[in-house]
């Protein structure tokens, strides 16, 4: 190889794809090399994402990921607010950030960070939102465009350190959703459905439904928004659309319906206010509502860490079992006798991994 190409394979380090950086024009390193990089450095630090999906618009998709992610803060983890929905990039305002900018570090676009009692860890807020001069900007971006801004927003955005990434879609089984999946092949990824109980809202939904399984995308579960109407002087309940028997529909897909949502004046006013319900007013009925949703996808990540401390322990096993020193020591007994303490030795291992599944699983 010669010294130009070994040049041009050293990375600049910067936290930030190149269409960010000032020496772009003039940088002769391997910029698609960084751009790699970026992706591959933010993933190694993120544990779980979880995608929202609602291939219908105007069904609450954004409402339902951002209580997610708030909900999901309350509960002690590291959170990640991504806002991917190009047109209507509107998480900026579910947690209070309208009009705000970010601006370019070594270390990356910088996130907003959303802060509320009870959240032990600054939710990380990243959104096309504050990249636009005001709110009232339209995006006309043909699909290269958003192909290239996806990737900015798993890459450029400086999440740190997390335990779950929250995906906002847009609507649709478009690009955007194409360019997500196949960058995040081999992540822990999952997807939650939202929808409203009417037909055609379903119809729209079992077709994301279909996506998922054609694309072997996990689907923790769908979520029901908008399944009733509370009446603020009795709290009686009464249904604003007919059900078109989702739950059925949705069993043909193996999907469990995991969570129903009222129709509810509150949870528009805090979105409005930039202050999401299970953060804002925790007692409610309607922010208890999203708890089976929550709870869903927090037992996700104590089952993934499980999972993963037992992988580990089991490659301890088969690294130490390959040791040439032990090697040599089994090799001078018994055949019988070594074949028993390779099996208390793996039993031992295996029972620690349960004692550590069962603690992540009570959380």
């Amino acid at each position: 190889m010669q010294f130009g190409e070994k040049l041009a394979k050293l990375d600049c380090s910067l936290g930030h794809a190149c269409q960010f950086c000032p020496h772009e024009e003039t940088c002769t390193l391997d910029k698609p090399h960084h751009n790699r990089r970026l992706i591959e450095a933010r993933l190694e630090e993120i544990d779980q994402i979880i995608v929202v999906l609602a291939n219908k618009g105007g069904v609450g998709k954004s409402t339902v990921a951002a209580n997610l992610a708030a909900g999901l803060a309350q509960r002690g983890f590291r959170v990640g607010m991504a806002d991917a929905d190009i047109h209507g990039p509107n998480q900026s305002r579910f947690f209070g950030f309208a009009g705000a900018h970010t601006r370019t570090t070594w270390s990356g676009l910088k996130t907003l960070n959303f802060s509320a009692d009870g959240i032990a860890h600054p939710l990380r807020v990243g959104s096309l939102a504050f990249l636009l001069s005001d709110d009232t900007v339209p995006i006309v971006w043909r699909d290269a465009y958003k192909h290239d801004f996806i990737h900015h927003l798993i890459g450029s955005f400086d999440w740190g350190s997390l335990d779950y990434l929250v995906v906002d879609m847009p609507p649709g089984t478009g690009n955007e959703l194409i360019t997500l999946c196949d960058m995040l092949e081999g992540s822990n990824l999952s997807s939650v459905l939202v929808t409203t109980p009417q037909a055609i809202a379903q119809m729209d939904s079992l077709k994301a439904a279909r996506f998922c399984r054609e694309r072997g995308l996990p689907v923790v579960g769908a979520v029901e928004n908008m399944s009733g109407v509370i009446c603020p002087h009795c709290d009686g309940a009464f249904h604003m659309f007919p059900d078109a028997g989702l739950e059925d529909a949705l069993a043909e897909f193996d999907i469990p319906r995991i969570a129903k949502i009222p129709l509810a004046p509150e949870l528009a006013a805090g979105s409005d206010a930039g202050a999401p319900l299970v953060v804002s007013a925790a007692e409610s009925t309607v922010a208890q509502a999203f708890d089976p949703l929550i709870d869903a996808v927090a037992e996700l990540g104590r089952e993934d860490f499980s999972g993963s401390v037992a992988r580990a322990l089991s490659d301890v096993f088969r690294q130490n079992m390959e040791a040439r020193d032990l090697q040599e020591a089994l090799t001078e007994l018994p055949e019988e006798e070594r074949r028993r303490l390779e099996a208390e030795f793996g039993a031992m291992l295996e029972g620690e991994a349960g004692r550590l599944h069962e603690a992540a699983r009570k959380g």
